[in-house]
């Protein structure tokens, strides 16, 4: 037998080293909880926060001691910036799962059909009945004007800036557009109360909540407008024109259509950020516990306003109480069931794939 068939017949050496079965980082996971109960209860910690925190560096700890001692220091600088990036996943989400686990524990001791069908009327803070009706009508048209007013505003403005904005004015855009991304919503009511009520004598009233909420939407339209409009493909551009298609029908028939999704959500990030605004509808639309359908006339309700009232007047108990988290969670569902409709739209309007 031949040399050259004696090593064909040897088994071919493994380049790989050693590594840690699939469950490890679940084991770890498992023994740093339990290690960070054992020390918190040792040392007498109450705080949940403080045992998870104990538990999440023994988790990241562990998971680099042990694959640096098995797989090498290079596996071990991967699985510890994989811990870390799970860590800071759990950060985020617990915070947020528990603030909706808190809402709907609280919220649903009084959110039935009678809570969103009837407004407060008569009934006394401290008394039990009344409902939320006259906020949410008064929150829905506030908010809906608002959108109305900013969304051509602001996607005007984006259009303006992507497709046509050269030079000096384009900067200028740009940059107030940038300052009013930061402007505190305080202030855009002092400045609505000043002009429309102060000067203008036109009172309180829904829709001078809604130019204040306006101002704060404009520019989050604005620049998220902008970017979705930059993700468009200059050859779709380029291909229209080629075909002799004017600039203003290509960006109608071709840009916005290909960035609608991004837009519409957008759009609906906008809305959720005006729809829990406090400030300005504590300055320029007041408050009424009876129902005002006429957003141009009188104060209006809104469930911002409805919730600040009815906790401050509770004293962390009672009838207000348990209302002001029923309105919170109808306000959180309302933010819910727009973002929904928003990814709806997109997937709809967004452009066909495929041959």
């Amino acid at each position: 037998m031949s040399n050259a068939s004696l090593t064909d017949q040897r088994p071919p050496s493994s380049l790989r080293g050693a590594t840690l079965p699939k469950w490890f980082a679940w084991a770890v996971a498992a023994g740093a909880v339990l290690l960070g109960l054992g020390i918190s209860f040792a040392a007498g910690l109450d705080s949940s926060i403080q045992w998870a925190l104990i538990a999440a560096v023994l988790f990241v700890a562990g998971s680099y001691g042990i694959s640096a001692k098995v797989e090498g220091r290079r596996q071990a600088k991967d699985r510890t910036a994989t811990s870390l990036v799970w860590v800071a996943f759990l950060l985020a989400i617990i915070p947020l799962a528990s603030l909706i686990w808190t809402t709907v524990k609280r919220g649903v001791k009084v959110l039935d059909g009678y809570f969103l069908t009837h407004s407060m009327g008569y009934v006394r803070d401290t008394e039990p009945g009344g409902g939320i009706y006259h906020a949410i009508l008064g929150t829905l048209e506030q908010v809906g004007i608002a959108t109305v007013i900013a969304v051509p505003i602001g996607v005007l403005t984006a259009i303006y800036l992507v497709e046509y904005g050269r030079g000096k004015l384009a900067k200028a855009v740009t940059f107030f557009v940038d300052v009013m991304t930061g402007i505190p919503s305080i202030v855009a009511g002092l400045f609505i109360l000043s002009l429309w009520i102060l000067i203008l004598d036109m009172g309180y009233s829904g829709f001078a909540g809604s130019m204040a909420l306006a101002i704060l939407m404009i520019p989050v339209v604005v620049r998220s407008t902008e970017e979705m409009l930059k993700l468009v493909p200059n050859e779709l551009r380029e291909a229209s024109l080629a075909l002799g298609v004017p600039k203003w029908r290509t960006i109608i028939k071709v840009v916005l259509p290909t960035s609608i999704g991004g837009i519409t959500t957008g759009i609906m990030l906008a809305i959720a950020r005006i729809a829990g605004e406090t400030a300005p509808v504590l300055l320029l639309v007041w408050v009424t516990n009876l129902i005002n359908a006429n957003p141009f006339k009188d104060p209006q309700a809104s469930l911002p306003m409805y919730i600040y009232l009815q906790f401050i007047n509770s004293g962390g108990q009672g009838a207000a109480y348990d209302r002001a988290w029923a309105a919170a969670l109808t306000l959180i569902a309302f933010i819910m069931i727009l973002n929904l409709v928003a990814r709806g739209i997109a997937r709809w309007k967004a452009p066909k794939t495929g041959r």
